[in-house]
């Protein structure tokens, strides 16, 4: 888990936007993006067409990195029925 995951899923819900943006200073943009895409899973229950339909991906494209970053070790959150 990076310094952004960590800080993020702790405390981003609790932080004013412009309080957010430090989180993110020194993170690569693959790292922001995987931050984004697991914020948005877990706040869409882990459901991946809604996922994908907040984000503005293909269900395909949000597929192909949930592989990657589980096949990397991160935990990625999964459907709540």
């Amino acid at each position: 888990m990076t310094t952004v995951h960590v800080a993020a899923s702790q405390d981003a819900q609790f932080l004013a936007p412009n309080q957010i943006v430090p989180l993110l200073i020194g993170a690569t943009v693959d790292e922001v993006e995987r931050e984004l895409v697991l914020q948005t899973l877990a706040r869409c229950d882990g459901n991946r067409t809604r996922a994908s339909r907040v984000l503005g991906l293909s269900v395909r494209t949000l597929r192909n990195k949930i592989r990657l970053y589980a096949a990397s070790g991160i935990e990625v959150p999964t459907c709540q029925e």
